[in-house]
């Protein structure tokens, strides 16, 4: 009985939207993203294709260093979580492949010199997503966010512009 449990909610996670087709691109892809990173945050994002036009992911968050363009003494640090959605705006490309929009969130926890916030950011995109030999994933989008990642008056805060680059396998 266990064992046709867990078959069942692999075969659930899965679906049948996890089998690629000729006609539309694999359902899942992990990303990675190099801006971010140079930026000093690293998120792993988790995408699954829920309907022929709309995916979600999740993933860790985390600010583990003071990134490129971070001023001397904003050396905080984050834990958290990135959730997002994205529409796929044309109906000849099924996601998670081709032009979309798209909102996401982090929630995390900012710690600074022994005191902690909670902090994160929302954001508005538009990009597009390119997988190529039914494999490796290239994505990119432009867009404004709201940031509040400080701790103690320490960090970023207020709208921003906001980018997306990543890279990753599809699935």
């Amino acid at each position: 009985m266990k064992r046709a449990v867990r078959l069942s909610l692999v075969l659930g996670i899965l679906g049948a939207s996890g089998v690629a087709t000729a006609e539309q691109p694999p359902a899942f892809t992990v990303q990675v993203d190099p801006l971010t990173t140079a930026l000093g945050f690293v998120h792993v994002q988790i995408e699954r294709r829920i309907t022929p036009r709309v995916s979600i992911y999740a993933g860790p968050h985390a600010k583990l260093f003071r990134g490129i363009l971070a001023e001397e003494g904003e050396d905080q640090t984050g834990v958290g979580v990135e959730v997002g959605v994205r529409y796929f705006v044309l109906a000849r490309h099924h996601a998670p492949a081709g032009l979309w929009v798209q909102a996401r969130g982090v929630i995390a926890r900012v710690a600074l010199d022994g005191e902690s916030e909670p902090g994160g950011y929302v954001s508005a995109l538009v990009g597009y997503t390119h997988i190529f030999g039914r494999r490796w994933v290239l994505a990119g989008g432009l867009g404004i966010q709201y940031l509040h990642y400080s701790v103690g008056g320490v960090g970023t805060e207020g709208v921003l512009p906001a980018a997306h680059t990543t890279v990753g396998f599809a699935f």
